[in-house]
């Protein structure tokens, strides 16, 4: 179990930053200066920690309700993907926008949810296809082991 955690959470860690990073401080930097809601100095550590915690917790929730659920692995991926996407954005947008200073509410939120689908749409297929493997490679390796007895 814990190896399978731990591949969900590579597959939504590794994406997730990398779009972060580009999306928030390279992308759409001009936007969020003009909502002049951020730091100057972004604190990347406390960003990537963040994103460490989700990203555990969101594969243990794969594995939980999603790994082994009805369906293709594409219907599991999808189904995932809009439940991350639904949770994500009700913590990064919506309680965000409710709580900062910002000019425009609406172009925050505009911004945070154009990043959230982008973000879902490639963590929940990288997920399902993370566990896909994992499971895959497990079941070959009893297979073998089996047809060896």
């Amino acid at each position: 179990m814990f190896k399978r955690i731990t591949i969900g959470a590579v597959a939504y860690l590794v994406p997730t930053f990398l779009l972060g990073f580009l999306w928030h401080l390279v992308w759409s930097e001009r936007y969020y200066d003009a909502l002049p809601m951020y730091r100057d100095d972004v604190i990347i550590p406390f960003g990537f920690l963040s994103m460490s915690v989700q990203a555990l917790l969101f594969a243990w929730i794969y594995a939980r309700a999603f790994a082994s659920g009805p369906g293709s692995l594409v219907d599991r991926a999808f189904r995932y993907a809009v439940f991350g996407a639904a949770l994500s954005w009700s913590f990064t947008t919506l309680a965000v926008a409710a709580k900062n200073v910002m000019s425009s509410v609406p172009t925050y939120v505009a911004i945070e949810t154009a990043f959230t689908l982008t973000q879902w749409l490639i963590v929940g297929p990288l997920t399902a296809i993370a566990f896909g493997m994992h499971d895959r490679r497990v079941s070959a390796g009893w297979a073998a082991r089996w047809l060896r007895s």
